[in-house]
C-alpha cells in the first residue's frame, strides 16, 4: 500500500465525476482492462471530491465497500484519488502484498507523481495500473478458467 500527492490546482477544482473527459476515462479503463488481461488479478479505480482524514483509511473503507476482498485469491487492487484534497492511495489485497517486494507500492506512487506534477493525471494513473498489471501478471498469472470478479469501470465518489 502506498500514499502520495496529487498536484491538483484547488482554485479550478470540478467534481470528480467531471475531473476526466469521456475520452480520459475511456483511457483509464483500457489501462485496467489490459492490467487484467494476462492476470487472475482484479484492479479498481475509486475517484472522490474530498478525503479530509487519512488517505490510505478511506481507501482501506473503500476496499471493503467495492468488496475488493472478495476476490478469489486475495489480489485485488485500488487505485484511490481525492480531488479537492489532493491525495491518493494505492491499496494491494493481502494476496499481492505477500507476493511483491516491500517497496513495490512506493514505486508506482513515484511514478504516478511524477505524471500528476506535469498534470498528466490520465497518464500518471494509466501508468500506475499498468504496473500493479504487471506484477499481478508475473505472480498471478490468467488461467483459463478465470473470470473477471469486478467490473473495469471507474467509480466516482462525492
Amino acid at each position: 500500500m502506498s500514499l502520495g500527492a496529487l498536484s491538483v490546482e484547488k482554485t479550478t477544482m470540478i467534481k470528480a465525476k467531471d475531473f476526466f473527459t469521456q475520452d480520459q476515462q475511456d483511457i483509464i479503463v483500457s489501462a485496467v482492462k489490459e492490467a487484467e488481461l494476462n492476470t487472475s488479478g482484479e484492479i479498481r479505480v475509486f475517484i472522490e471530491d474530498n478525503c479530509a482524514g487519512d488517505a490510505l483509511d478511506r481507501a482501506a473503507f473503500i476496499f471493503k465497500e467495492l468488496e475488493i476482498h472478495k476476490t478469489k485469491e486475495r489480489n485485488g487492487v485500488l487505485f484511490y484519488l481525492a480531488l479537492s484534497h489532493r491525495k491518493f492511495a494505492i491499496l494491494g489485497d493481502a494476496g499481492i502484498n505477500s507476493k511483491v517486494k516491500k517497496d513495490f507500492w512506493d514505486e508506482i506512487k513515484h511514478e504516478m507523481i511524477r505524471h500528476f506534477k506535469a498534470h498528466d493525471f490520465t497518464t500518471g494513473l494509466s501508468k500506475g495500473i499498468i504496473m500493479a498489471g504487471d506484477a499481478l501478471k508475473s505472480h498471478f498469472p490468467h488461467q483459463n478458467d478465470n473470470v473477471n470478479e469486478l467490473p473495469d469501470d471507474i467509480v466516482f465518489g462525492k
